[in-house]
């Protein structure tokens, strides 16, 4: 079992940065794929990031590559998400989740734990 809570959002203006975290409780944290996925009001929750439980290899949206950034510390059990250059359409609630049994997924079904989500307004 992982419990997983998120922090770090808050209310930035366009062209602005935050970083979320995500710490994780439970054993093993290094086992597991580690992703962040986001929800808009009325919009289905999308894949943002992920990185692989060994070898730090990481993949991201579209719409975030070069702006996003997704790294891990397994001694502190925790994942981060650096958000530089960021844009109104960027605001949304902000889910950390953990993957027991992929190396590294961009898949909603592939995780099996989630965080309650942090909020993230971006500014025009």
């Amino acid at each position: 079992q992982v419990q997983l809570v998120e922090s770090g959002g808050g209310l930035v203006q366009a062209g602005g940065s935050l970083r979320l975290s995500c710490a994780a409780s439970g054993r093993s944290f290094s086992s597991y794929a580690m992703g962040w996925f986001r929800q808009a009001p009325g919009k289905e929750r999308e894949f943002v990031s992920t990185i692989s439980r060994s070898f730090g290899r990481t993949d991201y949206a579209a719409s975030v590559k070069g702006r996003f950034t997704i790294s891990r510390d397994n001694a502190k059990n925790t994942v981060y998400l650096q958000m530089n250059s960021l844009k109104p359409e960027d605001t949304a609630v902000y889910y950390c989740a953990a993957a027991r049994d992929s190396f590294w997924s961009t898949r909603t079904s592939a995780y099996d734990y989630w965080g309650q989500g942090t909020q993230v307004t971006v500014s025009s």
